[in-house]
């Protein structure tokens, strides 16, 4: 009841900045004309019939090990309401409580009360667990979590995926005029996604088959590094991609000078978990490293607004929750609560986090921009963000 109560107060915080706005206020935990939590005042009319409200479900982790996460990713939702300007719909949150059981429960529950799209749940494995039920039902899925494998008939995958972070490496690569690239990561799934992206974006610009390492998670970072530069072979690398982060990531890019690949000539790019690194950038051969990352404006913009509506700055998930409602609330357009949602495939949208485009196959373009990592100072913004397709990208 305590966490409820208190999302009901950051709620009624963006509520106030809205009062002058001509939408709406959504219907979370009370219809409009009735008390914060359902029915009417005591003492007041009945209130008049209302028109029935188009469903959008929030799968969430409400409670369990992810519960911290689930009201800052609701309140995000509803900010992306209110600035939408869409009327007539109504977000339904439901408890995932962070498991697949518990996605399937609430997919299956929030379809059987007339959802029409489905934003969230949170990770791979939710994901996978409710998208049968939905795709049963032909309810579109805009799933939060990174795990590009998710996406297709039907789900979309709306968090920052291996691909587009290797993506917009190698375009900055190409631009700077690098041909040969490569990838040293440990063993597991993000560095066989990262592979996945950079043998077919390396395929679809023409540059030759890129370097590809992996080795055990409790391998030598020298002994990894040695692996590199003999695949490398004389040729070299101008840009390697670390699929590593924290301790490991700074051993990695420290042991490859004495493997015969120093930094520089050699760039380094890392993922978007860098940026929030400042550890990093300690390490000498890491100093100018790329990281991919949002669009800066947006980002601020966003999280400007979030602070304002509810008093505190929003986790760094909290901008996905809110691309997710933005592309949900765009295929609500119509009126008509029961018909199919029609999300705007192809369509260019404005998120948390910058511009976005869903695609037909369940993948996501994002304008990305690129950023260098600096000693003692946040990362630098080197290059804007540009939504792969768009003008001038």
């Amino acid at each position: 009841m305590a966490r409820r109560l208190g999302t009901v107060a950051a709620l009624m915080g963006v509520v106030a900045l809205a009062a002058c706005a001509p939408q709406p206020r959504p219907a979370l935990y009370g219809r409009p004309g009735g008390s914060l939590f359902g029915g009417s005042t005591l003492g007041s009319a009945p209130a008049p019939q209302e028109a029935p409200m188009a469903k959008v479900a929030v799968l969430l982790p409400m409670s369990g090990p992810q519960g911290a996460l689930g009201p800052a990713m609701m309140n995000a939702a509803t900010l992306a309401l209110f600035d939408s300007g869409v009327r007539g719909v109504e977000l339904v949150p439901r408890d995932t409580t962070g498991s697949a059981g518990g996605a399937s429960e609430a997919v299956r529950n929030a379809i059987s009360d007339g959802a029409r799209v489905v934003v969230g749940p949170l990770t791979g494995a939710e994901t996978a667990a409710a998208a049968g039920q939905a795709r049963a039902a032909s309810v579109p899925v805009l799933a939060f979590t990174n795990d590009a494998e998710q996406g297709g008939n039907g789900v979309w995958v709306t968090g920052i995926t291996p691909s587009q972070q290797v993506r917009r490496l190698l375009a900055s690569a190409q631009t700077a005029g690098i041909q040969r690239v490569g990838l040293a990561g440990p063993e597991g799934p993000f560095t066989r996604q990262l592979a996945a992206a950079l043998r077919n974006a390396t395929r679809e610009a023409g540059l030759p088959p890129p370097v590809v390492v992996t080795y055990p998670n409790g391998a030598s970072r020298s002994q990894a590094a040695g692996m590199v530069a003999q695949q490398a072979g004389s040729e070299g690398l101008g840009l390697l991609i670390l699929g590593e982060s924290g301790a490991q990531a700074r051993e990695m890019a420290a042991a490859l000078a004495g493997a015969g690949l120093p930094v520089p000539p050699l760039r380094l790019g890392g993922t978007v978990l860098w940026a929030n690194d400042a550890s990093l950038a300690a390490e000498p051969a890491l100093g100018g490293a790329l990281v991919p990352g949002p669009d800066p404006l947006s980002r601020n913009g966003f999280e400007s607004r979030y602070q304002a509506a509810f008093g505190e700055r929003p986790p760094r998930l909290a901008a996905t929750a809110y691309d997710a409602t933005t592309a949900a609330l765009r295929g609500m357009r119509g009126g008509d609560p029961r018909a199919q949602a029609q999300l705007p495939i192809g369509e260019p949208l404005q998120g948390a986090d910058g511009a976005f485009r869903l695609l037909p196959n369940g993948q996501v373009q994002r304008a990305l921009a690129l950023y260098a990592l600096t000693p003692g100072a946040e990362p630098r913004m080197i290059e804007p963000a540009i939504l792969p397709g768009s003008a001038g990208s």
